[in-house]
Order: structure tokens, then C-alpha cells, then sequence
């Protein structure tokens, strides 16, 4: 709620881009519909994540609707560095969504990567990719009508499948002043598929901007093979840090300390029943046998959960 981040002031404001800037790769919690919430987001900020996203906004409701912020966007004061998704396809919502959001965010990230259907239906996401003059024109909205020169502007695409269209797209928002660029290396009809590190690398050498790299980082090492692999400037996870929380500190699955951080933050937080469950079960899926599972998975309420827990595993 931006009511409730009234004292995270512009003053506090770092400028993101400075993360690039550092020796070491720039670790990146990725925007997750229902997940990246300020719960989850203060959970993996405790084991080395850099900077946080959170979940795609619809930057016209956003605008519209005093409720949808309310419900769509919380944040406090330790939830910092932070990039606010919107999914857009006009310039003039886009800079208002972020003119609104800019006290109380370090940026705003357009989403040019999403694949549903429903998103592609509406001009958002990943369809984006085709339209480079627009993607250019709302980065250069945002440039022009938000004041404060610390605030980024970025945006999260997929590729295409000849690449030169793909660069052509990233020196466009390039030259409309974008801050930085994740590329996540697939194309609109691929899943699950191998990720093209290869594009993310030529992406990379034909542009003079930071690129993040993202697509299938399960652990730390593999987040270090790929910023190595691709030269560039930070990783970006998704499934890998609700798998594991603790990935970014090198941890090669969740340890019970992140568990027992995530029922005390979660509660703390008051973080709805269903989305307090199934970070716990990404969280120990790798821990817990198919049996335990079984039990785990079909508990019903927070005192179940809480019980079994404790009875399991001390937490």
C-alpha cells in the first residue's frame, strides 16, 4: 500500500545503476505474479539479493484505481533497492503509473517478455518485442516527465528468433535513455526449453548499457557460469529463489534458518494462508520426501503448518 510507505522518502533513493557499477555481478529476485510480494522480497534480501522487482502491475488499472494500488503494490522502508513492474502499451500511462510510483521506488521495469496469451491479447508483454518504435517512446516518457534523475527506467524482454531484430530493439530503447536491459533467453513460443546464453552474449557485445542475463539459474554456481558465459552485469531468478531463498548466499538448497525466517517474516507480514503454504512447498521441495509431501502439501491452515513444522523440524 503507497499509504504505508509515506516514510520511504525520495531522500533515501539510491540510483539502482550504481549496482552495475560494482566488481561483482548484480543478484536480481525476478518479477513473479503472486510472489515477489514484500514478504518474499525481505526473506531473500537477507541472503544476498541485490535488488528486488516486484510482481507485474497493469499500469492503467494502476493509474485508474486508488484500490488497485492499495492492493497491488506494498512496500516499507527496508524494501530497498526496488523496481516496480508495469505492464503498459501506452506511453502516457506509463509515465503517470510511474510519476505516482516514483517516491516510494528506486525504478520501473516495462515488461516486453511476458508470453500468455491474455497479456499478448491486451498489447502487453512480450508482443512488445515486435513494437521497438513504442517500446522507445514509453522509455522516453518516462525519461522526460519523471523528475528525479536517480529513478531507472528499464525493461525485460524475451528474443527474437533472428536476432538482429532483437539488437535492433536494445539500441532503440538504448538510445531512448533505458537504464538497463534483462534478457531472458528465450523467444515467445519457448518454455521450457534450453536458454540461449549464446543470444544473451551477442546481445551483450552490441550494446553499451548493463544487460541482465536470466532463464534457468538454479543455484549460485550456475548464476556465476552464466554472468561469465554471457559477460553480463547481473542475473536475474525466478523458480531457482522460490526453490531455494537462500541461493544468492551459496546455500545449495533451503536451509531450516530460511524456513524458520520465512514463518516469522510471513507473519509478521500477514501474508494470506494459500501464498504462506506454497512458498513453503517450493522451499522443501528438495528436502522433503514424496510421502512428506503428501501430508504437507494438503494441510489447510496456518496452525497446521506451524505444528508440522515444529514437530519436523524444530522451526
Amino acid at each position: 500500500m503507497i499509504s504505508d510507505a509515506i516514510e520511504t522518502t525520495q531522500c533515501q533513493q539510491k540510483d539502482p545503476v550504481d549496482l552495475f557499477h560494482s566488481r561483482h555481478f548484480v543478484k536480481i529476485c525476478a518479477p513473479m505474479v503472486r510472489y515477489s510480494k514484500l514478504a518474499f522480497r525481505t526473506l531473500v534480501r537477507k541472503y544476498n539479493c541485490d535488488l528486488c522487482y516486484t510482481p507485474m502491475i497493469i499500469a492503467a488499472d494502476f493509474v485508474r484505481s486508488v484500490k488497485a494500488r492499495d492492493s497491488e503494490f506494498t512496500t516499507s522502508k527496508g524494501d530497498r533497492p526496488l523496481i516496480v513492474q508495469f505492464a503498459a502499451n501506452e506511453a502516457q500511462v506509463l509515465s503517470d503509473a510511474a510519476r505516482i510510483i516514483c517516491p516510494f521506488a528506486d525504478g520501473i521495469d516495462l515488461n516486453c517478455g511476458c508470453p500468455q496469451r491474455w497479456a499478448m491479447a491486451e498489447g502487453y508483454g512480450a508482443c512488445l518485442i515486435n513494437k521497438p518504435e513504442l517500446v522507445q517512446d514509453m522509455v522516453r516518457h518516462v525519461r522526460n516527465q519523471v523528475e528525479n534523475p536517480r529513478f531507472s527506467v528499464s525493461i525485460k524482454i524475451r528474443i527474437h528468433d533472428d536476432l538482429k531484430r532483437t539488437v535492433d530493439l536494445c539500441r532503440k530503447a538504448e538510445a531512448a535513455g533505458v537504464s538497463w536491459i534483462t534478457v531472458h533467453g528465450r523467444n515467445i513460443e519457448e518454455r521450457h526449453q534450453p536458454v540461449h546464453y549464446d543470444a544473451i552474449k551477442i546481445i551483450k557485445q552490441n550494446t553499451s548499457i548493463p544487460i541482465v542475463a536470466n532463464g534457468d539459474v538454479k543455484t549460485l554456481k550456475d548464476a556465476e557460469n552464466i554472468h561469465h558465459m554471457t559477460g553480463t552485469d547481473g542475473v536475474m531468478v525466478a523458480r531457482g529463489l522460490l526453490a531455494n531463498p537462500a541461493m544468492f548466499a551459496g546455500y545449495e538448497e533451503t536451509p531450516l534458518k530460511c524456513i524458520q525466517d520465512w514463518v516469522d517474516i510471513a507473519l509478521e507480514h500477514g501474508t494470506p494462508f494459500t501464498c504462506f503454504h506454497h512458498h513453503l512447498m517450493y522451499m522443501m521441495e528438495r528436502i522433503t520426501s514424496k510421502q512428506e509431501k503428501k501430508v504437507f502439501n494438503v494441510l489447510s491452515s496456518t496452525s497446521a503448518v506451524l505444528d508440522y513444522l515444529n514437530d519436523h523440524y524444530g522451526v
